[in-house]
């Protein structure tokens, strides 16, 4: 299965982040990690639709949108618009899961679907053959630099295991404390995109990028 990077412009200087993101293209880099957040069902706020509008064509890699919003149904339409590629939602934000996702498919997008670390795993059971992507959160969402939470290698581990068991080779991604220091032990257990937004932008990104991608293939 492929590794992927994807690198979170949560912590990037949004001053240089054309720069920026091109330095992490250059370095391997396959995604960019964009974080929506409405301080509703998380506490901080972040960017959104004209942010990714901007970065629309722009760029190579895959716009990987993450919808840490309530009721994300009712921005599919115009983040699909704007640009993205994938749309993650949370099993936790929607009151129709499943309507969420086919609202997402039918605009012609990959879909992912995400859960906190409180979230029991077999949550996403009903969901497991509905999305390209699940997201497992290492950390409690709407804030970076959070230390990664050991128990969700377990969590890893056994959602890879309830994909094998239907055949399937979903991605799995994992998003929250995710560093070259540990970022071996996530993939041995099973996910695939890694999100990492300190450990690639804090000092030198093209070193970070490439330090990373190193390790990523090293374990495909």
């Amino acid at each position: 299965m492929k590794n992927i990077l994807a690198p979170s412009i949560l912590s990037a200087d949004f001053k240089i982040l054309g720069e920026q993101l091109k330095e992490t293209e250059e370095a391997g880099a396959q995604y960019i990690h964009f974080d929506v957040m409405d301080g509703i069902f998380v506490p901080s706020i972040s960017f959104g639709m004209p942010v990714l509008s901007s970065l629309k064509g722009f760029t190579e890699q895959v716009l990987d949108v993450h919808l840490m919003v309530t009721e994300p149904v009712r921005y599919v339409k115009e983040f699909a618009k704007c640009g993205a590629d994938i749309i993650t939602v949370h099993l936790e934000a929607c009151e129709d899961v499943q309507g969420t996702l086919d609202a997402i498919h039918e605009c012609g997008v990959k879909a992912g679907l995400s859960i906190k670390p409180k979230t029991p795993v077999d949550a996403l059971l009903p969901y497991l053959d509905q999305a390209e992507m699940f997201l497992v959160m290492s950390v409690e969402p709407g804030f970076g630099g959070q230390a990664f939470i050991p128990e969700s290698l377990e969590r890893i581990r056994s959602l890879r295991e309830l994909l094998e068991k239907q055949g399937l080779k979903t991605d799995i991604e994992v998003d929250g404390g995710v560093y070259q220091t540990n970022v071996a032990e996530v993939l041995t257990a099973g996910a695939n995109v890694i999100v990492s937004g300190s450990g690639v932008y804090k000092g030198d990104i093209r070193k970070n990028t490439a330090g990373f991608m190193e390790i990523l293939r090293k374990y495909e």
